[in-house]
């Protein structure tokens, strides 16, 4: 049985689309055959999700005609590392996997960074589809060709630029997921409304767990293709999606990355709305009203850190150019500007963002 989906055309190079609906885990098989013929599938999946949808996903791609193997992991940020990196590419390499052959992430962030970035450096480059089973992932890491993993100088260090052939994103498997992983979606989700989509802000403001999201994660994606479309390796427009991140990454790195991703996006979000407040360049005080939806999904106002702290730590983020940086200014509820500073001016700015 097949179902309605939403089809978000990304139109990088190489373009693909992705699919946004309800039961798509089981229809995945036949959905990758209408970009790939009759090869193997190896399912890169941390060991939770594999537990969840492993057997399910490997079923429809055999019943399509895929021969299928798996890379199973620990859970976790730990695993995003070099180490796992080269296991993986070992395992890839051990399998006998070609270049007619397939890499598929079935997963959250981490699986599809990981995965992502394996499947670029194989071979010099073998397909890869991407299956986020996390609302973060499917509104924000599984779209647009960001792979990487960490290293101890930082998050997402050691990298690269690699679109999938297709992004499949069921949104049933959002049931599934805790209160604090799906909170994490909805502070990536906040983020694309604060930039540019007032109406989406306001619909999130009537969202409750538990109703159809489906059509909020397409307008994500879409809003991250105009952004991406023209900008794929982030020296320009695609910027803007940093918003929050400078602060939000020293967040994560300072704590170990035992805060997680979209919990640091959420503070780090709040810091640079008072920042613009205080700084005299915001043209709407709205920090309150992002705060209260942000506190609906229980997600935090504030940094556990000091300014100087997460100014020491931001220094080393993968966004600094020379002895700058850009930040991202919110200055209304759809309207963020670019707004680059020394490195030396962060911890004033981020001392504006406190309270």
């Amino acid at each position: 049985m097949t179902h309605d989906v939403y089809t978000v055309p990304i139109r990088t190079e190489p373009a693909y689309d992705v699919l946004v609906g309800h039961g798509l885990l089981e229809e995945c098989g036949m959905r990758i055959r209408a970009v790939a013929s009759d090869c193997r599938v190896m399912i890169v999946s941390d060991d939770a999700v594999y537990a969840l949808y492993g057997e399910k996903v490997t079923r429809s791609l055999e019943d399509a005609g895929f021969r299928t193997d798996a890379y199973v992991f620990p859970h976790g940020e730990a695993s995003k590392s070099t180490e796992r990196l080269i296991d993986l590419i070992n395992t890839l390499a051990e399998s006998g996997l070609t270049r007619t052959d397939l890499v598929l992430a079935l997963g959250g962030g981490v699986t599809g960074d990981l995965a992502g970035l394996a499947a670029s450096l194989y071979l010099r480059g073998v397909r890869l589809i991407q299956i986020p089973t996390t609302l973060l992932a499917a509104v924000d890491s599984s779209v647009g060709g960001k792979t990487a993993v960490n290293l101890p100088s930082g998050k997402n260090l050691c990298g690269s630029f690699y679109q999938p052939s297709l992004v499949i994103c069921d949104c049933d498997v959002f049931g599934t997921l805790a209160d604090s992983v799906f909170s994490d979606g909805m502070a990536e989700t906040v983020k694309y409304a604060v930039l540019k989509d007032p109406a989406l802000f306001g619909a999130m403001e009537a969202f409750e767990r538990g109703g159809d999201i489906s059509g909020i994660v397409a307008a994500c994606v879409q809003m991250k293709n105009d952004y991406i479309v023209h900008d794929v390796q982030d020296h320009g427009e695609r910027q803007f999606l940093n918003l929050g991140h400078t602060p939000a990454h020293a967040i994560e790195k300072t704590s170990g990355f035992t805060v997680s991703h979209g919990h640091a996006v959420a503070a780090g979000m709040m810091i640079m709305a008072r920042a613009a407040e205080k700084m005299g360049i915001s043209e709407e005080r709205f920090s309150e009203r992002l705060g209260a939806l942000l506190a609906r999904w229980d997600l935090p106002l504030d940094a556990p850190y000091s300014a100087q702290v997460l100014a020491q730590a931001a220094g080393a983020d993968k966004k600094r150019r020379g002895s700058s940086i850009t930040l991202v200014m919110p200055l209304a509820i759809g309207h963020c500007v670019l707004y680059p500073v020394q490195i030396g001016q962060l911890e004033s700015v981020f001392e504006a963002g406190t309270r």
